[in-house]
């Protein structure tokens, strides 16, 4: 009931306004700190010299981030280049082979990238999973793709077979998990798919052309094989006005790249978070507005890295899975991934096949368990995975004790008795922004650090803190205390370079309210205000709390 209702328009421009206010003054905080905490000693590792004509310093944190866009940026720019060029060049003169292109190429750039040693590795466990297509049997096809996951998550096999690797570079063990951990759901997805349509009699060649399509071989994002199949195999046809589409897509991820680079001249917000002493002085609106940015940051890294991607997908006429949902749109926890991709290949293969329509409380539970314990293989198992894996499965299904909840009898009787629809509405929006924060601060441990979510989590549900204090007057003297963060940036060996994999389609509800920047006040600050504003103007999209 109201979920889709109609608001006035003077009251969606008036929650428009809040919105825009409440991320401007959290802005402003940000922008202060940063100012303030940009020569302090403890953040010589990561706040480096950017525009010197200008005075700026350059947040640089983001190691993945840096090496895409310096270091190997010509690298890149030059193996896209080159599959588009030849990819055209063979649709032109005999498209009926340019899947036999696709993987030729693709072969040959992880053979100049890693060495011939890493691809007869991957080979090796292709053929595995091929083999056990031919049995017919999913349960092995899935238990032995799970298995050959955790050989590339987990010592000792981790170790020996990262020894196939030729050279050692900046990224090499980002493309290692990367290239492996694709390769081995991509295979899997081979597999159960040969399983499901035995009629099909797919071969070991449409294996290799599925999994060494260069685009997606290191980062993602998956098409599952059924997909990526029937759409090689269709004829090349550009639909009337797709190719402009394209070009619109590559411009925006430029314009994303660039936006990125000058914001990271002005707002440190991966580096403070490393300085909890520096952290813990920010005003309450900054300290929220810096775990907002965070999650924020890293669905723009998401949709960057999937925008190329896709734009070239898109090239050889194929139709790759969409980037995220911008985080700021987000309500509920069923959209919030940060790679379709994976998400599509979980719910596919895992919890829609256990869960079926998920309007029951016993087999939603077994279903989302069931794909958390594979998320957290994925993802490489260590403490911090764990509990990520454990805060967003209890979520996924307190949101649906919630709905339940909210269905029975009594309540729905005294929701359709006493509320008009724009009011249900209304009373939706309060708890979507409570669920809103849940979503950040869930997913905050595992992009940031324990001590910063818990930092977070004081300040703005328990403690609050006044605005009197400023940061510049804080003396200068200590050092950040290094913080246990998420792998990709860090040196953690079995999951580094798996962040385009994090999240799945889950759904979290919160519990808890906020309280206000002083201990007497129960006024929402303008973050919090800001969001149930956020709510109010995005419900109509999708899907109510």
């Amino acid at each position: 009931m109201g979920i889709k209702t109609a608001l006035p328009a003077a009251e969606l421009g008036l929650y428009s306004l809040v919105l825009s206010g409440s991320l401007a003054y959290a802005g402003r905080g940000l922008l202060e700190a940063s100012q303030d905490g940009a020569h302090r000693k403890a953040f010589r590792e990561s706040v480096r010299p950017g525009w010197e004509y200008l005075g700026r310093k350059m947040d640089v944190a983001d190691f993945e981030w840096v090496m895409w866009f310096t270091n190997f940026r010509n690298i890149i720019v030059f193996a896209l280049s080159g599959h588009v060029l030849f990819a055209k060049l063979c649709t032109m003169v005999a498209p009926q082979l340019r899947s036999w292109m696709y993987a030729v190429y693709g072969v040959l750039a992880v053979v100049g990238t890693m060495g011939p040693w890493y691809l007869l590795l991957l080979l090796g466990h292709c053929v595995g999973l091929y083999v056990a297509s031919l049995l017919g049997q999913p349960w092995l096809c899935l238990a032995l793709g799970l298995a050959s996951l955790a050989s590339f998550k987990m010592d000792p096999l981790i170790s020996w077979q990262s020894g196939f690797v030729t050279g050692t570079f900046d990224l090499q063990d980002v493309l290692f998990h990367g290239g492996s951990g694709f390769t081995v759901l991509r295979c899997t997805s081979f597999a159960l798919e040969s399983c499901a349509h035995p009629d099909r009699r797919y071969s070991l060649a449409d294996l290799l052309k599925y999994n060494f399509y260069l685009p997606f071989f290191f980062f993602g994002p998956i098409m599952t094989f059924d997909r990526f199949h029937a759409q090689v195999s269709q004829e090349p046809v550009r639909p009337e006005g797709e190719l402009w589409r394209i070009q619109a897509q590559a411009g925006l991820s430029a314009a994303a790249i660039v936006a990125v680079d000058i914001f990271f001249h002005f707002f440190y917000i991966l580096t403070i978070p490393s300085d909890l002493k520096f952290a813990s002085r920010l005003p309450d609106s900054a300290l929220a507005g810096l775990a907002y940015s965070n999650l924020v940051y890293d669905w723009v890294k998401a949709a960057v890295l999937f925008g190329v991607v896709n734009t070239v997908a898109r090239l050889d006429h194929l139709d790759p899975p969409q980037p995220p949902k911008c985080i700021t749109a987000l309500y509920v926890f069923g959209e919030t991934h940060f790679d379709r991709g994976i998400n599509d290949w979980l719910c596919k293969y895992v919890y829609d096949h256990i869960g079926g329509d998920h309007s029951a409380v016993i087999p939603e539970l077994a279903a989302s368990v069931a794909t958390f314990v594979v998320t957290t293989l994925w993802l490489g198992p260590c403490d911090i995975v764990y509990l990520w894996s454990v805060l967003n499965c209890f979520g996924l299904n307190f949101e649906l004790w919630v709905q339940k909840l909210a269905e029975c009898g009594p309540l729905a009787q005294i929701e359709q008795a006493r509320l008009s629809e724009q009011m249900s509405r209304r009373v939706r929006a309060l708890c979507g922004a409570v669920n809103f924060w849940a979503i950040i601060m869930y997913n905050l441990v595992s992009l940031n650090s324990l001590e910063f979510t818990e930092l977070v989590a004081r300040r703005l549900i328990l403690t609050g803190k006044g605005q009197g204090e400023r940061i510049r007057h804080v003396p200068n003297l200590t050092r950040g205390q290094e913080p246990l963060v998420y792998p990709t940036r860090t040196q953690h060996p079995s999951t580094q370079g798996t962040q385009q994999g994090f999240g799945i389609g889950c759904r979290v509800s919160w519990m808890g309210g906020f309280r206000g920047r002083g201990s007497s006040s129960n006024r929402l600050p303008p973050d919090h205000t800001g969001h149930l504003v956020c709510y109010l103007l995005w419900c109509p999209a999708g899907k109510g709390a």
